[in-house]
């Protein structure tokens, strides 16, 4: 389905230093001669070094082009925007209306995509659904009304020319004042690098998807784990994970061994550097325009006052750290006093890397960065089957086997063998209400038996007050879906008229990818009728988290009691979960309904939703 727009890439087996990965280089970015950051002559000025231009107004033009950066020691192409990676941060007003006129330097077909923000289908920028994209030498004109305020940004939805640079931030300013105060801003946008060329990475995940996962356990985690489980449960657990052909260590497909981590497009080496005075109240706008990396996110030393979540305002809540999934934006107040300098610290979920930056009273200062959290490990319970509490690590409350607690496909015997899967019709609903967690989940008669679906979820919750994988019991307060609250009551007001059910589905060994065990090409759209109120419950039935983006449309996360609770344009669905979201139906069209994690979109989980009169 895919190739890199600059072909193969010539690096795919050079080997790289743990350090080299971890860090980059101090200097890194677009290249110039030596290898440093430049602006080019037709940008903006950045505020300093290593930030992207900022562009502001309601008339602009960009142009997508080949640069060659280097963040490792080795020069590679990127896709960047009018020579700048990360894209310059577009500043916009709510209530205007803008122009984009957007010129492909490409010899490739190209698309830039406005995530979160509504506009007309035909201004989406999604190749065979908004439009045929932007071809080579063209400029396509984008125009729009902007209907809303807060932090959002935009992206290619063209192959794998996300991954390869081509993301940038958007600024909303509103026309009615903030309910909250500060003194100055950053935007804090953090991402995913590769050396590789995309398309080889994506080649690569699909002979060996385990590439990256370096961590198995070994004979010291089995006697650590007897020690404080007991021989039989520990013996049971290692038993559940050898006949699932999974690993519990598997948390992200990719991850530092093969990316450099960025934040405004600097290595972590770099340090890019936010000014503040001290005493003074900084908003910092945080975007996760990575491809495939969710980021675990504090500043040792400071507390964060979470204001908004994907542009949106919710009731201020204070943490210490949060998660924040891919292509979800996060706003957060802080207070920096007492040091002159404070580490941003984004580790990766799975605990191989990081992005850094310093918040500081001038540039070139440093604060000590903390060491990386010990590498989580999953549980059954992690997965949707039971047994255990979320703090548990072992195989608890497991002895009776893998029986009635169990979803495993294509086993020998074992578990799973005996599910009762004959008995689906379609899209039964389940007996609980909204994922309330207490009774057996029920699949679509697609997953039954299907080549593309290794594991389904059999006891799920909506998990709204968990932390997640590697944050339970840490010592820090962790934000949760359950502690923001919209600072609005339901827009539409209505009860949703019907239920939607779909199912995240995966083969792990396979790197395949879909909806209800089907792929993109394979299904039919979702089909809305325009004006309508309704529900879609999502359920994850594999082992892997997903950030679920429906194009076009708000996505209204309800609580466990089935009542308006937090709109989004990104739903993070951890295994293990049954989360359900009211969308209205009010923007006419065909939209792309998609995981965030680029490889797995392009593997097959996507749907096209049509909104028809």
């Amino acid at each position: 389905m895919s190739h890199h727009p600059f072909g193969p890439g010539s690096n795919s087996g050079i080997q790289f230093s743990r350090r080299r990965f971890v860090t980059g280089l101090a200097l890194g970015g677009v290249a110039a001669g030596a290898g440093l950051w430049r602006v080019p002559a037709f940008a903006a000025a950045p505020q300093h070094a290593g930030q992207a231009p900022v562009l502001s107004g309601t008339d602009f033009d960009l142009s997508i082009g080949s640069s060659p950066v280097n963040f490792t020691g080795h020069t590679r192409p990127a896709v960047t925007v009018n020579g700048s990676l990360p894209a310059p941060i577009l500043r916009w007003r709510e209530g205007d209306t803008v122009t984009l006129r957007v010129a492909n330097r490409l010899d490739v077909p190209s698309s830039v995509h406005w995530h979160g923000i509504l506009l007309p289908a035909n201004m989406d920028g999604v190749p065979g659904l908004s439009y045929d994209g932007i071809h080579p030498g063209e400029t396509f004109v984008y125009k729009f009304d902007i209907k809303q305020s807060g932090t959002y940004w935009y992206h290619s939805h063209s192959l794998f020319q996300e991954q390869a640079g081509l993301y940038g931030a958007i600024v909303i300013d509103p026309r009615e004042p903030a309910p909250y105060h500060y003194d100055r801003e950053h935007v804090v946008l953090l991402s995913d690098w590769t050396d590789l060329d995309p398309a080889a990475l994506f080649r690569r995940m699909k002979k060996m998807a385990e590439h990256d996962n370096f961590y198995k356990r070994t004979v010291g985690d089995f006697v650590r784990d007897v020690g404080r489980d007991g021989l039989s449960a520990t013996l049971q657990d290692r038993k559940m994970w050898g006949e699932m052909r999974m690993t519990p260590t598997d948390i992200s497909d990719i991850n530092a061994h093969t990316y450099t981590y960025l934040l405004n497009g600097n290595a972590p080496a770099g340090n890019w550097t936010g000014l503040f005075r001290s005493g003074e109240k900084v908003l910092l706008r945080f975007i996760n325009g990575s491809a495939m990396t969710y980021f675990d996110v504090r500043i040792p030393g400071l507390k964060m006052t979470v204001v908004a979540a994907d542009g949106q305002y919710i009731h201020p809540v204070t943490v210490d750290e949060f998660r924040i999934a891919v292509a979800e934006t996060f706003d957060v107040i802080v207070e920096p006093s007492g040091q002159d300098a404070f580490s941003i610290f984004a580790q990766d979920m799975g605990r191989t890397g990081y992005a850094r930056g310093t918040l500081a009273v001038r540039q070139g200062l440093e604060a000590p960065l903390p060491p990386l959290d010990p590498r989580p490990i999953l549980t059954m319970n992690d997965m949707g089957h039971g047994g255990m509490d979320h703090g548990s690590h072992g195989a608890k409350g497991m002895e009776g086997g893998c029986g009635a607690n169990m979803g495993m496909k294509g086993m020998e015997g074992g578990c799973g063998a005996s599910m009762g899967h004959d008995k689906q019709t379609g899209h039964a609903m389940p007996t609980m209400d909204h994922g309330s967690g207490d009774g057996m989940q029920t699949h679509p008669a697609s997953e039954t038996g299907n080549p593309l679906v290794d594991m389904q979820g059999m006891m799920l919750a909506p998990k709204l007050d968990d932390p997640g994988i590697g944050l339970r019991d840490n010592g820090r307060t962790v934000l949760t879906y359950g502690a923001m609250k919209s600072l609005f009551d339901d827009p539409d007001g209505r009860e949703p008229s019907r239920t939607i059910e779909l199912h995240l589905t995966g083969h792990m060994e396979k790197f395949a990818w879909s909806f209800d065990g089907k792929k993109f090409m394979d299904a039919e759209p979702v089909r809305l009728n325009y004006g309508e109120r309704m529900r879609i419950v999502l359920v994850n039935d594999t082992m892997m988290t997903h950030p679920i983006h429906l194009h076009g449309l708000w996505s209204d996360v309800e609580d466990e009691h089935g009542n308006f609770h937090l709109r989004k344009h990104t739903v993070d669905m951890p295994p293990g979960t049954r989360r359900s979201y009211r969308v209205r139906a009010d923007a006419l069209g065909r939209w792309a309904y998609h995981c965030h994690l680029l490889y797995h979109m392009e593997a097959g989980m996507m749907r096209e939703v049509r909104v028809e009169e």
